[in-house]
């Protein structure tokens, strides 16, 4: 007997959303429902059927140089986002980067006939391919506008919830301005190299997040404040950290050629048991965070070794550096941290103080709050916030 895959685009959708909701997704009942009935592939008809419903981005513009600059996100991340938002009927609904016209398709859904969806993009190809897909599926009742993301949509304010689909690294003021007091805004915001969609209660002109996942998105235009550069003469490791640390590549340039010193926590994990918690916790508690990246040939030659090859949290402070790493042991996965420099063994330990401290409560989860830039600094705790254009962060821990 001959054994054949159903690959019509409705069993592939159905399949789609059974790979999500194992994955810990599609929470409610609305945010199922609009899964099942939605046809992505109709939004992404470049691509074969089978990609579009894999659990996998849909590139749909690229730049010159290959970087992706427009996608149909991964469906389990929409299905995330769709959890932390919680459209209701009757809701008036911001998204900002309007991608193919999906995601806003099912906004559309889940706030029904009383309520409305505004995207806003600020490339005019884009808003023009969402647009037509949007008619060409029966939703010309949302509003497709062309724009700078980080402007809103101040025509159709306040709203109820703003949901933003592409990587921001600051929280533009329009956004907290154009929601509703109690309002929620899910973004995925990147700090000290890393990257979380967020979702954020309005309360007053603070915002304070309820949920925090890591994800990753395709970066928004002009907002990318990162600074990098590589700490070895081949350019095999790479260091990433924000503009407002304290961080000088020239006092790290050379750092791995010095001596290794590790340091092990005696904290283990098992199989496919996540631990990126480390790094969450740590940008709330060490100002040095940030992120580095090594190449095969980094770690094939022993030069640097972090726990996953290009993006682990690392620790500078100075001249000295360390990073995540790990060793295996009966039963997983010891964790723990190599130093380089003058500081090696105190960043090490103290490195290892942050992973005992995760080990103790690995499912507790920070909260994160948003302050408008403006915020007096007797308001926030100095040495702990994360400063940007428009907000400063902090972290609780």
């Amino acid at each position: 007997m001959n054994a054949t895959t159903d690959t019509t685009p409705e069993a592939l959708r159905a399949a789609m959303v059974d790979r999500i909701k194992k994955a810990g997704h599609a929470r409610t009942p609305a945010v199922e429902q609009v899964l099942r009935t939605i046809p992505r592939h109709r939004f992404v008809p470049e691509a074969t059927t089978e990609d579009a419903y894999a659990n996998v981005a849909v590139i749909t513009k690229r730049d010159n140089d290959g970087t992706p600059l427009s996608c149909a996100s991964v469906p389990t991340v929409v299905a995330m986002q769709l959890d932390q938002l919680d459209v209701q009927p009757g809701h008036n609904v911001l998204e900002i980067g309007a991608g193919t016209g999906y995601n806003a398709a099912l906004l559309a859904e889940q706030a029904g006939p009383t309520g409305h969806v505004t995207t806003v993009d600020i490339d005019p190809e884009v808003t023009s391919g969402a647009r037509r897909a949007l008619d060409e599926n029966g939703f010309r009742q949302v509003e497709v506008i062309t724009r700078d993301g980080s402007l809103g949509a101040p025509e159709n304010a306040p709203y109820d919830r703003i949901v933003v689909t592409v990587g921001a690294f600051d929280i533009p003021a329009a956004w907290r301005d154009q929601l509703k007091p109690g309002g929620r805004l899910i973004v995925p915001l990147r700090w000290r190299g890393q990257t979380r969609s967020v979702a954020f209660v309005r309360d007053g002109d603070v915002l304070v997040s309820d949920s925090v996942r890591l994800c990753g998105f395709v970066p928004m235009i002009g907002q990318d404040n990162e600074v990098f550069g590589n700490v070895d003469a081949a350019g095999h490791v790479t260091l990433y950290w924000d503009s407002d640390q304290d961080t000088t590549l020239v006092d790290l340039y050379g750092v791995l050629s010095q001596p290794k010193t590790p340091v092990w926590s005696g904290v283990t994990v098992e199989g496919e048991e996540p631990f990126d918690g480390i790094w969450l916790r740590m940008t709330g508690t060490e100002p040095g965070t940030c992120r580095i990246a090594a190449d095969a040939t980094a770690v094939a030659e022993h030069l640097c070794n972090p726990a996953i090859r290009d993006r682990s949290p690392a620790l500078v402070e100075g001249s000295s550096l360390a990073y995540l790493t790990y060793r295996r042991v009966d039963g997983g996965a010891e964790l723990g941290a190599i130093g380089h420099g003058p500081a090696a063994q105190q960043l090490a330990e103290r490195f290892c103080h942050q992973i005992r401290a995760w080990a103790n409560a690995r499912t507790f989860e920070p909260v994160i709050t948003a302050c408008p830039a403006d915020t007096s600094r007797d308001q926030v705790d100095v040495d702990r916030a994360i400063t940007k254009r428009w907000a400063v962060l902090t972290v609780s821990v």
